[in-house]
């Protein structure tokens, strides 16, 4: 691929499925500054690995696969600045506001919970809510179908044990 079309084929893929990077970097980041550095990295990474794109996968296997790896680097690293430098939680400094639906509360909750999983399991729900099959899921992540089967309906009993915690 030339130069030309590499930077053409790599606007229009981050233009198309941008929305893949703004999901795996909030599910990774609650910081926005955070947030930016990281679609950053991950920019930085597909166009570093677009000539190496087999058009054999889709897409956004392909952009999931980048995403994900970058975010779990990023993650891994930020947690160990975090050890050194504690910075109050936004919901510390966040009024909450009393007129948010029961559905968007129960919303922000599920999503505080999957930020709160082990960095694989993380990943697993992204691409489970996103409806991935368990085959796409095991393509992207390296695991085999049986176990994203399995790592899937684990997390949810989990999450569902966080939930009932909470009715308590």
């Amino acid at each position: 691929m030339y130069k030309q079309e590499q930077q053409h084929f790599f606007e229009c893929i981050i233009e198309q499925h941008k929305g893949i990077l703004f999901k795996v970097s909030r599910a990774y980041c609650p910081n926005a500054e955070d947030r930016q550095d990281l679609i950053q990295e991950m920019m930085i990474q597909i166009w570093q690995s677009i000539h190496k794109y087999n058009d054999h996968y889709k897409i956004t296997t392909w952009l999931y696969r980048i995403s994900l790896n970058v975010a779990i680097s990023f993650y891994r690293k930020s947690s160990t600045r975090a050890r050194k430098y504690t910075e109050l939680p936004e919901q510390m400094v966040e009024i909450p506001v009393d007129d948010k639906s029961e559905n968007e509360r129960q919303l922000n909750l599920l999503e505080q919970f999957i930020s709160e999983l082990k960095e694989i399991d993380k990943a697993l729900m992204i691409l489970y809510l996103e409806d991935k099959s368990h085959t796409e899921i095991a393509e992207i992540l390296g695991l085999s179908v049986s176990n994203v089967g399995t790592k899937i309906g684990r997390i949810k009993d989990k999450l569902k044990t966080r939930f009932s915690q909470l009715k308590s």
